[in-house]
């Protein structure tokens, strides 16, 4: 298969991890571009490709066959449409959006262009939860009645300047950022979510985002679930799911998975693949760019996770539990 073309659009650390990871599934860098010209000169020269002057020197490019967009998350619904509107196929780091209307305006414009537009939820790729998935699908589980996803790290104790340390592009702290990962990954394994009630809040005031975020969700398909997420604790990377028969976990970020079946006092460790998620989630992108195929994590995938966060900044600002039909409404 011919390489695809790509262009990187946001040059900080995960716009030159993106890079990193691209080239490893086979893409070509043939542009980048940033608002800061040393810094879209330097990123250029480390990843041998050359800095476009301009988005719309980069869009106008008919080189470039796809973007990458790793920049604020306000910004990338108008990212998407620009793109899509100039032919482009995108790639855009989670959350697509801040808000509902913003994803569905994302998703009509990719529609309307006709290209690929695939969300950066990778950690559903990792072989723990395909096994979680799996046995949900087989019913190995029995009845799933809870869940719970936690996805934290210490990294707030160090606060980020720029715009990742903005409570206006990470409302409710690390769920912008961390816990949307969760909730895609309990979409993915139990079907789309119908409430949720969250308390967000900052508890030891290292920045200007909140440090602590839980939410209890309710699912259409029957369980209750928990997400949490907090950057001034150690490292939590899981997803478990409890049923009438057996529960699981994926744990250390899918590095360790755990069964325990009725009538067993103990979990016990089972053999669990480990997988380069980010690689293997561009390497589909390029299968998509050149066949057209669907993305496992499209707009639609994007707007459910989208659809949970915005749920989870509301209730955490109102106190009241929202209907997440209501918000998926919204237009």
């Amino acid at each position: 298969m011919e390489p695809v073309k790509v262009a990187s659009i946001g040059l900080g650390w995960w716009g030159g991890t993106l890079a990193e990871k691209a080239k490893a599934a086979g893409l070509q860098i043939v542009s980048v571009f940033a608002r800061d010209q040393e810094r879209r000169e330097e990123f250029a020269a480390t990843h041998g490709t050359r800095p476009a002057s301009s988005l719309d020197d980069l869009l106008s490019d008919s080189m470039v066959e796809a973007v990458m967009i790793a920049t604020p998350h306000s910004t990338h619904a108008d990212l998407i449409v620009e793109a899509a509107s100039a032919g482009k196929h995108v790639f855009v780091d989670k959350p697509m959006t801040l808000t509902v209307a913003e994803a569905k305006r994302a998703i009509k414009g990719a529609e309307e262009a006709g290209v690929v537009l695939q969300v950066g939820h990778n950690r559903r790729r990792q072989p723990a939860n395909r096994r979680l998935k799996g046995m949900v699908d087989a019913g190995e589980l029995g009845m799933v009645h809870y869940a719970e996803a936690n996805l934290s790290n210490p990294r707030g104790l160090n606060p980020r300047t720029g715009w990742r340390g903005d409570p206006t592009e990470s409302p409710a702290g690390g769920m912008t950022g961390l816990g949307v990962h969760m909730a895609d990954n309990l979409n993915y394994l139990l079907g789309p979510a119908s409430k949720v009630a969250a308390f967000s809040k900052q508890v030891i005031h290292v920045s200007n985002l909140d440090d602590a975020t839980v939410a209890s969700l309710e699912f259409s398909t029957g369980p209750v679930a928990f997400i949490g997420t907090s950057m001034v604790i150690p490292d939590i990377g899981r997803t478990a799911l409890w049923g009438t028969e057996a529960a699981g976990w994926n744990e250390m970020d899918g590095e360790r998975f755990y069964l325990q079946r009725v009538g067993e006092r103990e979990r016990t460790e089972q053999p669990v693949d480990v997988l380069d998620t980010v690689k293997d989630e561009l390497e589909e992108f390029a299968v998509n760019v050149r066949t057209g195929a669907t993305p496992e994590t499209g707009g639609q995938e994007g707007l459910e996770a989208v659809a949970i966060l915005e749920g989870i900044v509301e209730s955490a600002a109102t106190g009241r539990v929202v209907d997440l039909d209501e918000v998926r409404a919204r237009a």
